[in-house]
């Protein structure tokens, strides 16, 4: 019995083999090399690194400010793509461009700008602290700067599926009387729905592992600005590799949880999609 379709392209059997073995190099070795580093401790030892008030402290404000910070971008990503799609004005192509400098930004240079404009002293810190609004060295500054990194995630996934929404079934929806949250509601986010989860997976995901931009913002106070990795990296520089590779198994285990449960929800959002469709 075959348990692949048959195809009239060659060379299955040759590139089936060539992906497994590069994915086994470059992501299965190293997750299991984190896991036997971790499996090194005792049972105790491990509990005790991962249970910690320190590392608590560090795991409620790494998820939470990126669960935050992806989905400010679910959502202004979201208006950022419609704008880029929908409407033709000057500076567009600039718009555009600006979305990706993220990407090609240094994440420390990334934090060092941030912290320069949002200081207590800064461009626009000045002007927020006689208000009682501390940005730089709180959870808000991390939030910001995560955000920042993971904006073109979110925009960049969004964009594809509104050029796809069929502008007719728009037009006749409008033509029968549906009013204009209607048609978004039962037309447009039926489209974009997996791509907007999508999105804010792979922001979530991008901006669990941020370290760079984070660390020149954050201030790094233990239980109050310090997140996951920076810990992880003080483990390292004590030589404590056994318990940086605790922490490192729990943000594994928490992303993929998280991971997992959102590829779900993409595939209930594709399968409603169809169904709206028919």
């Amino acid at each position: 019995m075959s348990f692949r379709q048959p195809s009239i392209l060659p060379g299955f059997g040759l590139t089936l083999g060539f992906t497994t073995a590069f994915l086994s190099v470059i992501v299965l070795l190293p997750l299991a090399a984190l896991v036997l580093a971790a499996t090194s401790l005792s049972f105790e030892a491990f509990v005790r690194t991962v249970l910690s008030a320190r590392a608590l402290g560090s795991y409620r404000l790494s998820f939470g400010a990126s669960l935050l910070a992806a989905s400010v971008n679910s959502v202004f990503g979201f208006v950022l793509a419609w704008t880029l799609t929908r409407y033709d004005f000057p500076g567009r192509r600039l718009l555009d461009a600006l979305i990706d400098m993220p990407f090609a930004l240094p994440t420390a240079v990334s934090g060092i700008a941030l912290t320069t404009v949002f200081a207590r002293n800064g461009w626009i810190g000045r002007y927020l602290a006689p208000l009682g609004i501390e940005v730089a060295y709180t959870w808000l500054g991390i939030t910001l700067a995560l955000t920042l990194i993971s904006l073109p995630f979110a925009v960049r996934t969004v964009q594809p599926a509104l050029i796809e929404v069929q502008r007719e079934l728009e037009e006749a929806a409008e033509t029968l009387g549906a009013g204009r949250f209607t048609v978004f509601r039962r037309i447009i986010l039926p489209t974009v729905l997996p791509a907007l989860l999508t999105g804010f997976t792979l922001a979530f995901a991008r901006a669990v592992g941020e370290y760079g931009s984070v660390i020149f913002i954050a201030g790094n106070l233990p239980l109050k600005t310090e997140i996951t990795p920076l810990l992880i990296v003080i483990h390292l520089e004590q030589f404590d590799y056994g318990g940086a590779a605790a922490l490192g198994l729990v943000m594994l285990s928490v992303s993929f949880l998280v991971l997992l449960t959102i590829n779900l929800l993409q595939g209930w959002g594709r399968a409603r999609a169809a169904r709206v469709a028919r």
